[in-house]
Parts: structure tokens; C-alpha cells; sequence
């Protein structure tokens, strides 16, 4: 039965308007009762036409009534259904999802998105599997997703809405403690967006620097009437190469090049692996020395200047590696290419005199030295120490070294050092006293590593403004900034003979003592394994000059005798070593009883190389509840890499990284990975070695299963 249309009540402006008449009505009686008070006859006749009026407004109200009220339903109804057709034909794709995620409507083009029909009320996962019901709006009101449909890439937008009043006010539902809500689901094709911006950035520019590393070297090996030929061979590789790449090369100085190239371009240069490295080796018209290259790329930068500016670093960086490899600089990333072969000894000591004259004039410039190594210090990093002291207290200043913890086999030089007659005391100190020495009149010299989270003391590298770095080990992606005097010499056997080698230009009045140059001789002689590796004609100078300044070999040989625990140690660790490809001798060292198992693990991966066919050696060691890993090789494999993908590089490796590139490297023998931990285990392996030997095998069974 339709609902009796004379007992509806309107309210509001509605209402208002149809009293209109009625209000009148009240102001004409009152005008009326005015005309009584001056003519009885003319307020007779007014009332006659008053009664007249209401009786036309109320037969009025009581007849169109209910036509208005009709009118108004019939356009409520059809106001209401066209807003149904717009929304149904709304070109933008919509949709209604429940609190659960499944389609209850959706529009025409929606469907024509999705594919399918009116009556599909799954959930919306099914269609959008990146959608998942933890991404769907709860907490927020809100909630962006990009995703990809079909070749369509689709920005969805969904927003939540509440319908506890709707329900409140319905006669159908019950609305005790409903706070239910409905999602509106847009989709908005952003594929022709995607294109251009995507077009846009493919065609951004690149800006890159090529330097020759042994350019002079390598002109020096063939004759003289054959280096312009050389020359002209390696400009016409670089410039092929490049202009293959549909990009621009000028050169800027006889081994140096810079290069313009579309992004676009960058990536297939990448995906080839920067196949210029290996093609400029192949230039050969008689040279006895190979030419390599560095390439620094920067990428990304909000303009040109600064793709530049990475360029500029990332040359750097190459170059501080050692050279023959790329570097690739963006704003939140820096990547490495190539960089596996052994870095090539420099003959000039030009630039060993210029870092001398520099550092001469930092440290006169200052009142106060300080001097730091890295974390568990080794005898090349106080043996750098002890030189820097030197050209300190040669130049008047005060200097001091930054010590914490001291080795069981570094003590007795430590101890020689701190109570020798010639030395004050307080000449060592701790990171407490370091850091109340530092100030602005203070140059801070950082040797024998570069990356500053695994110095000495950290904190001092924020504190002092001056800062000198003096490295042999290849610079990473970490590094120390903003550095006054950075000299990084990859090809250098240690920090100790790149110091040995800036005394001999600080100036004629310097005097080394014999226990200082006892101290760098150590230095020399460890990190080059009694001068069987990494040795070059640089270093035995080095060594003379130490000798002739009073370095003594057997008082050194003494210095550095083992106990019988870490003999035994290293004798185990040697014992139980699996050679892997019949060319990578791995073991483990239990750091038990020992005070300097690190050490003792360097010795150890030294004596495994001396095993026929083996190519490098590995030997890991848990210490201070780290994971320490000592890479040795001879020439045919750069360790030194591997290293690096493990967050070391010649120091403390990430554990993570450990664990993911155990992982990497197991992908081609997981089996024999498997048996080799398994030996270990039955070894009766324990303490921190055994928890190595599980982390591989568990990585092993992961991989083989």
C-alpha cells in the first residue's frame, strides 16, 4: 500500500516557502484591524476580501500538495538515476569493495579493465594479486598502490568509506555496535605517464672520465718510434667504443678522456660489463705492459654539474682502488666493475714527494698530531703510527697515538715503545683522552685503513676539521670524507713503506730511531710475508732505508716468535683445511685460549699458500663475538674483491654479508661445501669456530635441499 501523501510533513526552506501565503494572510489581518480603527465600512469590506484570500490559499495548499510532493519524487527518482547512469558510465574505473576486499560493484570500465562481468563479487586479490588484504585501507583512510595489469601500468587508489549513519537510520539493518565500511576502488592509467618519464630518463645524460692508468709505463716499453702508433690504437679503441654507444668522447690531456653518454646507452654499457676494460689489454704492438683503464660514471644527479661531480668521484674511487676497473656513482648507490687484477707497482716517487710536502705543511700548520689506526691494531698500522710520530716530533709538535687494545703478540713492540727512555710518557692514549685533546688546532692522521666505521675512534673523525689518510688497502664505497690529505696507494705492500718512503722528503734534519724503524721494518716484513708477496722494488728500498736507519732483522725475528698455543693453533687450523676446486684451501681457527686469534689466522691462511696449486686461502675466526676472515693469494686471484663483497676489504667483514655470500658461493658446490663443514664438525671443533662451521653447513643443506 503507497504511503498516505497528505500526511507528509515537509521541514526546512521547503517548508518555509509554501507558508509564505499564510504568513501574508496574518500581516493582512493586522493591516485590517489598522483600517477598523479609521473607517468601520473599509475594514468590513477588507475583511471580506481577506476571508476571499484564505479560502483560495487553503483550497490551494490542500489540492496541489499533492502533485508538488509527486513532482519532487518524480525528480528525486530521476535525478537519482541519472547520477546511476553517470557513475556506471564514468569513464575512470570504480569499483565497491567490502571490508574483506570482494567486489560487490563496479562500473562499465572497470569491467572493461578487468575483464570481467557485473556479477563478479570475488575478492579483489583474485584480479590484483599485489593487493593483498594487509594492504587494504584500515588504519588510513587512504592508501596508494602502483601496480601493473595486462601491458598496463595502474596507479590504485582506495579510499575507505564509513557507513555506520546509513545504517543507523535504515529500517532493514540492525545498527547495534556496527562500524562497519565500504572501499571505493579508483584506477587510474598512468602507462602513457610511465612512457614519457620513463623516455624522459633514458635520454638524461651521463657524464663519465677514462684515465690510463700506466699510460707512461706503458709508453716506455716499446720503442720510441712506435708510441704514437700505441697512442693512436687506444684513443681509437675508446672513441669506437664509445661512439657505439651513440655517445660523445673528447680527449683532455694525453691519458685522460671525458665522456657524454644517454642513460639509456649506460645500461647496456653495464649489462656488457664494461667490455673496454679487457678490449684496450688487447692493444699490444710490442709492449711489455699491458695498458688498462679507469672509468668513473656518474648518473642521476639533479643536474649536469653534479653527474660530474660523480663522475669526478667515481674516478677517484677507481683509481684509489688500484685502477683497470669502472665505477658507476649515483646519488643512492656506487657500483663496481672489474678491478680483478694485481695493481702494478709505480717506479716514479713524484707523487710519494708531493704527499711528503703536503703533510709537512698540515701538520706545521697545527699545534697537536693525533694518530689512529684501525680497530685491533697490527704491526703495519703502529708501525705507520710510529713513522707519523716521527715527522710529528721533527717538526715540533706534540703528537700522540690512539690505542685501546693490544694484541698478545703486538705488546712487546707496544711496550718498547711506551717505556723507551727517549719517548715521554702519555705518548699512547686512550679514545677517552684523544677525544679531550682534539680541537680546532689539531690534525688527526688516520693510517692503514680508510673506511672510517672500523678506526680506532670514530668519533674523532667528526671532532677534528684537519684529517690526513695514509692506506695502501683499496678505497671502498666507505670512506673517509672531507679528508685535507687523502693518500691511498693500492699497489703499496703496506702503510709502513708509503710512511718510509714520505720521511725520506720531510727534510734532511729527521732522525729515525733504531726501535721506529724496528716498528716499520715489522710492518713490511708482515703484511709482505717476509717479502714473498706483494713485493716490489719500492719495498725493498723502503726496507734499506730502515736498515741503514738502524732496523735489526733478528731483533725483529725475535719480536714476533709464537707461543706454543698459537703454534698449535695455527699447526690445527693448517691440518684441517679443505681445498675447494683444487684451488681455494678453506679452514677455521678456534680462538680459544688465545689472545690474538686473528693473528694467528693470518698466519695460518699465509701457510696454506705455500701448498701446491692453491690459488688463495681462507681461514675464518670468531672474535669479540665477530667473524674475522683472512684472505691470502699469490698473483692469480685479487682477494682482495671477494673481500669486499663481504664488507672487508682488508678488515672486519659484515656477518650478513658473510652469511649471503657464503650462500653465493656455494651455488656451484653445495655438496662439497656440505662435506667439508661436515669434517670440520667431526673435528671436534668448538666455541666460536663450530658456530662458523654450522652457519656454512646450514647455508649447505639450504642450498642442496
Amino acid at each position: 500500500m503507497a504511503p498516505n501523501k497528505h500526511r507528509i510533513k515537509l521541514k526546512g526552506r521547503l517548508k518555509r516557502y509554501t507558508q509564505t501565503s499564510v504568513y501574508l494572510g496574518i500581516l493582512l489581518i493586522l493591516i485590517n484591524l489598522v483600517i477598523y480603527l479609521l473607517s468601520i465600512p473599509a475594514g468590513l469590506l477588507l475583511t471580506c476580501f481577506i476571508l476571499i484570500y484564505f479560502a483560495l490559499v487553503l483550497s490551494m495548499q490542500f489540492y496541489n500538495k499533492p502533485v508538488i510532493l509527486n513532482e519532487m519524487v518524480s525528480f528525486a527518482t530521476q535525478y537519482g538515476q541519472i547520477q546511476k547512469v553517470l557513475l556506471q558510465e564514468l569513464e575512470i574505473p570504480y569499483a565497491i569493495l567490502d571490508d574483506e576486499g570482494h567486489v560487490i560493484w563496479m562500473n562499465v570500465a572497470f569491467e572493461n579493465v578487468v575483464h570481467k562481468d557485473r556479477g563478479y563479487h570475488k575478492s579483489i586479490t583474485s584480479i590484483f594479486p599485489s593487493i593483498t588484504k594487509e594492504k587494504l585501507p584500515d588504519a588510513e583512510e587512504h592508501v596508494e598502490i602502483n601496480l601493473i595489469y595486462g601491458q598496463s601500468n595502474y596507479l590504485a587508489k582506495m579510499r575507505k568509506i564509513l557507513t555506520d549513519e546509513m545504517v543507523r537510520n535504515s529500517d532493514v539493518f540492525a545498527s547495534e555496535d556496527y562500524h562497519g565500511y565500504l572501499i571505493a576502488f579508483y584506477l587510474f592509467d598512468e602507462t602513457a605517464l610511465r612512457l614519457a618519464l620513463q623516455e624522459v630518463d633514458d635520454q638524461s645524460l651521463a657524464v663519465g672520465m677514462i684515465y690510463l692508468d700506466n699510460y707512461e709505463e706503458a709508453l716506455a716499453s716499446v720503442e720510441e718510434v712506435r708510441r704514437s702508433l700505441l697512442t693512436a690504437l687506444i684513443e681509437r679503441k675508446i672513441n669506437k667504443y664509445i661512439s657505439s654507444f651513440d655517445g660523445i668522447c673528447k680527449r683532455l690531456e694525453k691519458d685522460k678522456y671525458m665522456v657524454v653518454l644517454r642513460k639509456k646507452s649506460m645500461e647496456m654499457i653495464e649489462q656488457d660489463k664494461f667490455d673496454l676494460l679487457e678490449d684496450v689489454k688487447t692493444v699490444n704492438i710490442g709492449n711489455e705492459m699491458a695498458v688498462t683503464v679507469s672509468i668513473g660514471i656518474g648518473l642521476d644527479g639533479l643536474t649536469y654539474a653534479q653527474n660530474y661531480e660523480f663522475a669526478r668521484n667515481a674516478i677517484d674511487l677507481a683509481l684509489g682502488r688500484g685502477g683497470d676497473q669502472a665505477v658507476v656513482k649515483t646519488p643512492k648507490n656506487i657500483v663496481y666493475y672489474g678491478g680483478k687484477s694485481q695493481q702494478v707497482e709505480k717506479n716514479t716517487r713524484v707523487k710519494a714527494r708531493v704527499k711528503a710536502q703536503a703533510l709537512r705543511e698540515i701538520i706545521s700548520g697545527k699545534e697537536n698530531v693525533l694518530i689512529m689506526g684501525h680497530r685491533i691494531p697490527d704491526v703495519d698500522s703502529f708501525g705507520a703510527a710510529v713513522g707519523i710520530y716521527r715527522v710529528a716530533s721533527t717538526l715540533g709538535r706534540q703528537a700522540h697515538i690512539v690505542l685501546n687494545e693490544v694484541s698478545t703478540s703486538m705488546k712487546p713492540m707496544v711496550d718498547h715503545f711506551r717505556h723507551h727512555q727517549d719517548y715521554a710518557e702519555g705518548q699512547i692514549v686512550s679514545n677517552q683522552q684523544a677525544m679531550e685533546l682534539a680541537g680546532s688546532n689539531t690534525v688527526l692522521v688516520v693510517v692503514d685503513v680508510n673506511k672510517p666505521s672500523i678506526t680506532e675512534c670514530p668519533e674523532l673523525l667528526r671532532m677534528c676539521k684537519s684529517i690526513v689518510v695514509l692506506d695502501h688497502h683499496r678505497q671502498g664505497t666507505e670512506s673517509i670524507e672531507n679528508a685535507t690529505l687523502s693518500y691511498v696507494e693500492a699497489y703499496a705492500s703496506s702503510t709502513c713503506e708509503m710512511v718510509s718512503e714520505i720521511l725520506q722528503y720531510i727534510g734532511e734534519t729527521i732522525r729515525i730511531t733504531p726501535e721506529e724503524a724496528d716498528c716499520m721494518y715489522s710492518g713490511i716484513m708482515i703484511d709482505t710475508q717476509n717479502f714473498m708477496a706483494k713485493t716490489g722494488v719500492r719495498t725493498f728500498e723502503a726496507a734499506a732505508f730502515l736498515r741503514r736507519n738502524g732496523a735489526d732483522v733478528t731483533r725483529v725475528r725475535k719480536l714476533f716468535r709464537e707461543d706454543a698455543l698459537q703454534y698449535k693453533a695455527k699447526a690445527d687450523a693448517v691440518s684441517q683445511a679443505e681445498i675447494y676446486r683444487n684451488a681455494f684451501a678453506i679452514s677455521t681457527c678456534s680462538s680459544e685460549h688465545l689472545e690474538s686469534p686473528t693473528v694467528v689466522g693470518a698466519q695460518a691462511a699465509n701457510e696454506l699458500l705455500n701448498i701446491k696449486g692453491v690459488k688463495a686461502s681462507f681461514i675464518m675466526t670468531e672474535y669479540q663475538n665477530q667473524i674475522f676472515i683472512s684472505a691470502r693469494s699469490i698473483d692469480e686471484v685479487n682477494v682482495q674483491v671477494m673481500m669486499e663483497k663481504l664488507g672487508g676489504g682488508g678488515h672486519v667483514p659484515d656477518v650478513r654479508a658473510l652469511a649471503s655470500a657464503l650462500q653465493e658461493m656455494m651455488a656451484d658446490g653445495g655438496a662439497q661445501w656440505r662435506r667439508m663443514h661436515e669434517n670440520l664438525l667431526r673435528a671436534g671443533m668448538t666455541g666460536g669456530s663450530g658456530r662458523i662451521a654450522d652457519l656454512a653447513l646450514k647455508l649447505a643443506e639450504e642450498h642442496t635441499n
